[in-house]
């Protein structure tokens, strides 16, 4: 199934997997290199995300590793408003989701700067105006799974059934949303979010699943502790095994890769394009 979202009234066509890249303009990103959070940074970060074939830059000024700590609204606006201006500046066309748990920043960045997406990995818990505020400026919303805080979430792993306690939480919210008039709605499970080690696998593992909600299904797994606990690596050296794990999310229906590292992941998607190319012609002969 191939699926459209609105993009300030034109429509972006996921038939074929794109790449998110991520720019986050924050001192405490837990992977060291994607800290650019100087405008000079972040303007060629953006230009080397486009260069790189990035659908869309995903913009943070918020760290959300575990037990980072929180900006307000107002704290966070500031640090976004000369950033998102330089961008709408230099790249006019470029499609911007802004990863933000607050409503205030949502409203601030699509109503004054032209962004296209927000992306919360709160699912409205951490701001309850987030829902009806994502209504009103009528874009689409990446709707995550999380329980607690990023300061909460690793001691929230608890779960009866993995699978089904994210799916029944997801299908919660996909209805509050769709009764609100939000229409464009992206799945993202939330890999490294009140999940350990082990569960992030079983959740990878069961992927495919999440086709069944009939809406995109984003995954962000790049360079994430789930990959360098497991191999007792680094994040500076987590690439090959992050593009092993994106490969493995578009065979299972990832439509959307949130990823540091562009070019790799556009590869990803053309060699998997190779693959399930031939896999059809062979069907049908």
């Amino acid at each position: 199934m191939s699926y459209t979202i609105n993009i300030k009234g034109e429509l972006l066509d996921l038939s074929r997997s794109v790449v998110m890249g991520i720019l986050n303009i924050t001192p405490d990103s837990f992977y060291a290199d994607s800290r650019k959070p100087d405008i000079t940074g972040a303007l060629k970060r953006v230009e080397q995300c486009i260069a790189e074939g990035a659908t869309i830059i995903d913009i943070g000024a918020q760290s959300t590793r575990p037990a980072s700590d929180f900006l307000s609204a107002e704290d966070e606006i500031q640090r976004l408003a000369p950033v998102l201006e330089a961008i709408n500046k230099e790249f006019p066309q470029a499609v911007l989701s802004i990863d933000t748990f607050h409503a205030g920043v949502a409203r601030f960045c699509v109503q004054d700067h032209s962004v296209a997406i927000v992306n919360d990995i709160s699912g409205g818990e951490l701001d309850n105006k987030m829902f009806e505020t994502v209504a009103e400026l009528n874009v689409p919303y990446i709707l995550m799974h999380m329980r607690g805080t990023p300061q909460t979430m690793q001691q929230n792993t608890s779960y009866g059934n993995l699978l089904e306690d994210i799916v029944l939480y997801l299908t919660k919210k996909v209805r509050e949303l769709h009764l609100l008039g939000v229409n464009d709605i992206i799945i993202d499970p939330g890999f490294g979010f009140s999940k350990n080690v082990g569960q992030n696998y079983e959740l990878m593992s069961s992927l495919s699943f999440f086709k069944n909600f009939e809406l995109p299904l984003l995954v962000g797994i790049s360079r994430k502790s789930m990959i360098t606990k497991l191999l007792d690596i680094t994040a500076d050296e987590a690439l090959n095994a992050s593009t092993v794990l994106n490969t493995y999310a578009l065979l299972n229906g990832a439509d959307i890769l949130r990823v540091h590292d562009v070019k790799e992941a556009v590869q990803a998607i053309e060699l998997v394009e190779q693959l399930q190319g031939h896999t059809r012609s062979k069907t049908k002969e």
